[in-house]
């Protein structure tokens, strides 16, 4: 064997060696990055069969041999391109359907078949044989039909992948494209020099693409070094980073703004890359016309902020994470939530459990919430605490008659009335059916009295007009106050008001009863 032929098979052997480390290297990583490495590892197997069957060929001394190495070259060579462009898909995000990878695989093993098969049809080789000229291992050979298409078709995958890793240039950040100009020279290395093959400007009678593997190799694992190539994939990463909804603004270590997602930019239309490098205080001078409510140093927080934009509200959750930078330097996320329809549903949930839905005054569950911290607050600064039940007169008299949608009106025009002479701090509620309740922190029972009946006179003066005429009410009230110094509930006063209330329709109603104590 010539030292030529010796020097090819190094770097033919070189070539295989490095992408079998590679395959084991992903094999033993695997679990660090499942999502991309079996399409690694299959990757690299199918370039370490290619070249270790070519080292082979090299060393073959007859046609025979040169065939039989052929043959096991293919069972790698026709699969590496389209399990190259899968790798370079999935790293760059793309999702991957099961029938596009069948797809792109059954013309390599059609290839294949083509190649073990070749002396019975000749479509992939119209003649092989040994260079009359150089001999052993050189071959001479003419191509047939289908290894054009093959050839075609791994041209075609590799132009493609390294078409997909070159438009996610710009929107990668420096310290990854270590990885991409490794991807794109495992693609444009063998693709190059397949053409120059192809024309006639390499040695005759030997495929050179094995003995240039190498060098790709070599840039997989310098990648693999120098940016933690695999473990952390940049371009699927920075597409999970614009497809989130919630808007995020990254900073460094100082604040300073230097990256932003889709989802702030639509928040706020006024974000630019030319605030890159701005502090964050002056952006959100600029987003918001204030300065940022918030301090912002290490430790995380949420809080809520409203803003007005565009002549509407918005309200964000706004939440910080430190984020670890290379070289230990701490920066911060700044994630913007939207829950303004969060807001409004809570709001109306809430309005329906607290507010009485046709008067929209409080309810009970609400009265009882309330008045029970306010009649605690009142014992505990020795305040005086009156509570007003009261009951609308004859109103069954008044749904028989007219029925139950006057019936409301009458309800509504009743609490319109009374909410015209009550105080802020008052708190007004519906008890239940046409009764009400008063409660009165800081007030005596005298002040309760006479509200009650100014409350009374105020409806029996102001008639309520409807489609079937003008309808006159009036109120009956019982009214107490908290004994100061005994132990008393909120339901023992309530019941005491309730019988003074029965006291004053039992005397004919249209009347103001205080609660006497037997």
């Amino acid at each position: 064997m010539s030292s030529q032929i010796t020097a090819y098979v190094a770097l033919v052997c070189t070539s295989g060696v490095l992408n079998l480390y590679l395959c084991l290297y992903a094999f033993v990583k695997r679990y660090y990055y499942t999502n991309i490495s079996n399409l690694f590892i299959f990757y690299t197997v199918s370039i370490a069969i290619y070249c270790f069957g070519s080292a082979f060929g090299l060393m073959a001394t007859t046609l025979e041999q040169i065939k039989f190495w052929t043959i096991i070259e293919y069972i790698g060579m026709p699969f590496a391109p389209p399990l190259g462009l899968l790798f370079v898909m999935r790293y760059v995000g793309m999702k991957l359907k099961k029938k596009w990878c069948i797809a792109l695989l059954v013309l390599p093993f059609v290839t294949f078949v083509m190649v073990a098969t070749n002396d019975f049809h000749h479509l992939f080789y119209r003649k092989l044989e040994v260079d009359p000229i150089l001999g052993v291992p050189y071959i001479h050979q003419e191509i047939g039909i289908w290894y054009m298409i093959h050839g075609v078709f791994i041209f075609s995958c590799m132009f493609v992948a390294f078409l997909l890793v070159l438009s996610n240039w710009k929107e990668t950040a420096k310290v990854y494209r270590p990885q991409l100009i490794s991807l794109m020279c495992g693609q444009l290395v063998p693709m190059l020099t397949a053409f120059l093959y192809l024309i006639g400007m390499t040695p005759p009678g030997i495929d050179p693409v094995p003995m240039v593997l190498w060098l790709s190799s070599l840039l997989y694992l310098w990648s693999i070094r120098s940016s933690r190539m695999f473990t952390i994939m940049p371009i699927a990463k920075d597409a999970i980073f614009n497809s989130i909804n919630d808007g995020v603004i990254v900073l460094d270590e100082s604040y300073r703004v230097i990256e932003y997602n889709h989802s702030c930019k639509k928040m706020f239309p006024q974000l630019t890359k030319s605030m890159f490098g701005m502090d964050f205080d002056d952006v959100w001078c600029v987003l918001s016309g204030d300065s940022f409510p918030f301090e912002l140093d290490t430790t995380e927080f949420s809080r809520e902020i409203e803003l007005t934009a565009n002549q509407s509200k918005h309200i964000y959750q706004i939440r910080t994470s430190v984020l670890q930078h290379v070289n230990n330097c701490k920066g911060l996320l700044i994630i913007f939530t939207e829950i303004t329809e969060l807001k409004r549903l809570q709001i109306e949930l809430e309005r329906q459990a607290y507010y009485d839905e046709l008067t929209q005054i409080f309810n009970r569950r609400a009265f009882f919430q309330k008045c029970e911290q306010q009649f605690a607050a009142a014992k505990e600064f020795s305040l005086p605490f009156t509570v007003i039940l009261i009951d609308i007169d004859y109103f069954k008299k008044v749904n028989d008659t007219y029925g139950h949608d006057v019936g409301d009106q009458l309800l509504m025009h009743v609490v319109n009335v009374c909410q015209r002479q009550l105080e802020e701090g008052m708190l007004f509620a519906r008890y239940g059916g046409e009764e009400f309740v008063l409660a009165l922190k800081g007030s005596t029972v005298l002040e309760g009295e006479a509200l009650a009946n100014q409350l009374r006179q105020q409806v029996e003066t102001q008639a309520l007009v409807t489609d079937e005429g003008v309808i006159s009410v009036t109120l009956s009230s019982g009214v107490v106050e908290a004994t100061k110094g005994e132990e008393e509930t909120l339901y023992q006063l309530l019941n005491k008001a309730d019988k003074a209330l029965y006291s004053a329709k039992r005397e004919g109603r249209n009347q103001v009863h205080v609660y006497v104590g037997a």
